[in-house]
């Protein structure tokens, strides 16, 4: 099995790829291209093997479809990945330049 994990959305700005997500949640067999989906362990034992990325985080979205961030903290390739309800992982988007945060919600405004 050939992975391209080099996929064109890696350009997008981060409101892009998050409308993308989303709608890939909403309808994930319909939108996914076939040619960047496999079997769950096969796609997480290729990022590891080839990138050294692990899962850094994972959520829920509609149709229990499950979304997982792979990242590699040595190099900073990040990937992020969708798997339905079939057990077929999908490739979203990739990137660079992966940076951990975990920053604190703002103050809320008591007088709002």
């Amino acid at each position: 099995m050939t992975l391209d994990r080099r996929l064109p959305l890696s350009g997008l700005p981060l409101s892009g790829l998050l409308l993308l997500l989303g709608l890939l949640l909403l309808g994930l067999p319909a939108v996914a291209d076939q040619s960047a989906c496999g079997p769950r362990d096969q796609i997480v034992a290729r990022l590891a093997a080839t990138y050294g990325e692990t899962r850094q985080s994972i959520g829920l979205g509609n149709n229990n479809a499950v979304m997982e961030l792979f990242a590699s903290d040595e190099t900073g390739s990040w990937t992020i990945t969708v798997t339905g309800t079939d057990g077929v992982t999908c490739l979203v988007a990739s990137g660079l330049a992966f940076e951990a945060l975990h920053e604190p919600l703002p103050p809320t405004d008591s007088d709002a």
